[in-house]
């Protein structure tokens, strides 16, 4: 019976594909090579040579601590925003936090963000992130050297390559390029993004947040300069007890927004750079262990955490020393550049292709119980060409089938059973740029929904 029923699913694929979608966007595939491992190179000596990025550290030096390392990292955002017309904004969204045992007196914990507002439908944003701050063996200890080389230098790095590469274009939605603050002592600089952007009223699409994402060698010698690791959430940290149950009982575990956005960027790297993969870890974090978009998460926002492959826990909040011929210390020469270059083109793709794209489908639902056909419903929005309906497996990783259909808010998918297969919708602009695909309902449904742009 399987066997006839995938029959049936590939008979509507194969039909499908004499429709044709626009052509692909040429934009995907010139900005991998204006990527520079060298000046990433150079912006992470900079934010080294600032000594100690410890939140709790000097502020008022110019030349050591986090004060100095975010004024230096507004400067670079003025310096590209200049360079590109005045298309940057920078913004520093701050808050006095005490929070023992980490922040044990009110401390002023400080972001640093640059905003390149969208051309069409700018209240939609995508998010780069990265935190600026660094730390040694004693998370406490703020005076210690902490040179932060990869955890995270190299993901602020990111951002402000993101930025210089993608100020030089326009997008339909708002790219945020976000070097966060006070990680270490408890997400908080997550937390004050994510309540900007609440107080903006920010449509958040993604947020991309990058944290430790420039080495290839782990502890045990073993080295992998081909993979990243993408980590996101499978339920949303917003859904409800009524949404759970419902859940539980059609599926949907596997598929919130920020799993899509997992998915989008495996696609992304699949399709458009060499010899690099992004492995998909079914989890909000590594174990046991958090990062900046935690804070996203827990604010209806779709988020993932973007890792290098494996991780060198000698250079990751140690003291700088030489024990028994073992070096520890999170020092520049620990980072590999063209590794980092690699998961900065993976970056600046789904950034570029998520705010060139339309905004994810709104109001997807399914219906064909008792039936042996799939009607596939959504709310069409006028800056999408068309749609594109997709179905899988209930133990399928990726989506595997697919069919273009016009932007009528309606496909029928004849002889696929809705009891066998998840579903879910992408919307495709006029240029090809093609959204992350929604799955059915409250488990797929993108945060803070709100009516499609008005035609322009």
């Amino acid at each position: 019976m399987r066997i006839l029923l995938l029959v049936a699913a590939l008979t509507v694929a194969t039909g499908a594909a004499a429709q044709p979608l626009p052509a692909e966007p040429p934009l995907l595939r010139e900005l991998p090579a204006q990527v520079s491992p060298e000046r990433l190179r150079a912006d992470i000596a900079r934010m080294v040579s600032f000594g100690t990025r410890h939140t709790l550290s000097e502020t008022r030096s110019d030349k050591r601590g986090i004060g100095a390392a975010r004024r230096w990292v507004a400067a670079e955002f003025a310096s590209i925003g200049k360079d590109c017309g005045g298309c940057l904004t920078v913004a520093t969204p701050s808050a006095v936090v005490t929070a023992p045992p980490r922040v044990p007196t009110p401390t002023e914990i400080v972001d640093v963000l640059a905003i390149q507002r969208g051309t069409t439908d700018p209240d939609r944003v995508v998010i780069i992130s990265g935190h600026l701050d660094s730390r040694v063996t004693d998370v406490m200890d703020f005076k210690s050297d902490a040179p932060g080389a990869n955890d995270d230098a190299s993901g602020v790095a990111a951002v402000l390559e993101a930025a210089r590469v993608l100020s030089k274009h326009r997008f339909a939605a708002t790219i945020v390029y976000a070097a966060l603050s006070g990680e270490e002592q408890g997400l908080h600089g997550g937390k004050i993004l994510a309540d900007y952007a609440a107080q903006q009223g920010w449509r958040v699409v993604a947020n991309l947040n990058n944290d430790i994402v420039g080495n290839t060698e782990g502890v045990g010698g073993v080295r992998d300069n081909t993979h990243v690791r993408v980590f996101s959430e499978g339920t949303r940290a917003i859904e409800t007890p009524e949404e759970a149950n419902r859940r539980r009982y059609n599926g949907g575990e596997v598929d919130s927004p920020s799993r899509q956005v997992a998915r989008y960027l495996d696609g992304l790297a699949d399709r458009y750079l060499t010899n690099f993969d992004v492995v998909m870890v079914y989890r909000t974090d590594r174990f046991g262990r958090g990062g900046d978009q935690v804070r996203m998460l827990e604010a209806g926002y779709p988020a993932v955490r973007v890792t290098e492959a494996t991780e060198n826990y000698n250079r990751q909040h140690q003291d700088l020393r030489t024990e028994k011929e073992i070096r520890y210390g999170d020092t520049l020469d620990g980072v590999d550049f063209p590794y980092l270059a690699q998961v900065t083109r993976l970056n600046i793709l789904g950034l570029a292709a998520l705010a060139a794209a339309p905004a994810p489908p709104t109001g997807v639902d399914i219906s064909g119980a008792v039936t042996a056909d799939t009607t596939v419903k959504w709310t069409p929005a006028p800056d999408a060409a068309a749609y594109r309906v997709w179905w899988r497996g209930t133990t399928d990783p990726t989506w595997r089938y697919s069919r273009v259909v016009p932007p009528t808010g309606e496909a029928k998918l004849t002889g696929v059973n809705i009891d066998d297969w998840f579903f879910g919708v992408s919307a495709v602009g006029r240029d090809g740029h093609e959204s992350p695909v929604v799955f059915p309902g409250a488990p797929g449904r993108w945060a803070r929904e709100a009516p499609a742009p008005a035609a322009r």
